[in-house]
């Protein structure tokens, strides 16, 4: 229940002079992996969250600087679309949430998963970004929040581990 809250109070504290869609993408960039970090916290694991969210950013900005090829250009023609930071950061955060936090609440984890998939989409939307940058970003913050390094625990482990 605290995760809800978290994301209704990150949904509001958007600004109130941008699109409302592209509002709610935004507000999703930083409420789901917040809502993710709380969980993180109350389960003793927010070590091994804060380096696979470090990671899952260091891969993103990367792969922004450096990749120089078509797909890396906006709709509107500037470069440094590809992936989509939106898009990775929302999906990062409803990854954890629904494989590790919501593990007893379905609905909980689709709902997340529904958030991210609707920031990828105000993306798209808003002009920010293709398709295909969307879909990156998506599947590099799913695959960084399913992962847990065991970071934090006896005994370091990888191991990946996805609910829907």
């Amino acid at each position: 229940m605290r995760a809800a809250a978290i994301l209704c109070a990150a949904a509001l504290a958007a600004p109130a002079s941008a699109d409302p869609f592209e509002q709610f993408g935004t507000a999703m960039k930083y409420g789901l992996p917040l809502a993710a970090a709380v969980c993180a916290v109350d389960q003793d694991r927010a070590e091994d969250f804060a380096v696979r969210g470090l990671l899952q950013t260091a891969v993103v900005w990367a792969m922004k600087e450096y990749i120089d090829a078509p797909i890396a250009r906006r709709p509107s023609g500037e470069m440094g679309g590809f992936p989509s930071g939106h898009t990775a950061m929302a999906f990062f955060g409803a990854a954890d949430l629904a494989g590790k936090c919501f593990d007893d609440q379905p609905e909980a984890g689709a709902f997340a998963y529904g958030a991210a998939g609707l920031t990828g989409w105000s993306r798209v939307h808003a002009g920010h970004h293709s398709p295909q940058q969307v879909w990156t970003g998506a599947l590099i913050g799913l695959s960084f929040g399913a992962a847990s390094f065991g970071i934090g625990t006896d005994g370091a482990s990888f191991e990946v581990g996805m609910k829907f």
